[in-house]
């Protein structure tokens, strides 16, 4: 079974800081892409960053500049520091890792809350 825990949401003001982190545990062959999306009431999830196992990123227009996602592929972790935060940026936020276990798949986490007041 593969998990994927997430911490580090929290409420903050506008202009402030967060960093989230993302801990993905049990048995797998390998880890390939992992990356954070977030899901506003009323909209779709939306990627915010993702990152390879190589360490090449991707960042959604929206958070470039700000945000910064980083990973260990010994830890099995990955973070997204949030900086300079809108309250545009309040969603619940995923973890995403894309991991072969008898078979690549992608596996989520629970998600972990942030809003950010103006």
């Amino acid at each position: 079974q593969v998990q994927l825990v997430e911490s580090g949401g929290g409420l903050v003001q506008a202009g402030g800081s967060l960093r989230l982190s993302c801990a993905v545990s049990g048995t797998i062959a390998a880890m390939n892409d992992m990356g954070w999306y977030r899901q506003a009431p009323g909209k779709q999830r939306e990627l915010v960053a993702a990152i390879t196992h190589t360490g090449a990123t991707n960042y959604a227009e929206f958070v470039k500049g700000r945000f910064t996602i980083a990973r260990d592929n010994a830890k099995n972790t990955v973070d997204l520091q949030m900086n300079s935060l809108k309250p545009e940026d309040t969603a619940v936020y995923y973890c995403k890792s894309t991991a072969n276990r008898f078979g690549w798949r992608d596996y989520w986490g629970q998600g972990t809350q942030v809003i950010v007041s103006s």
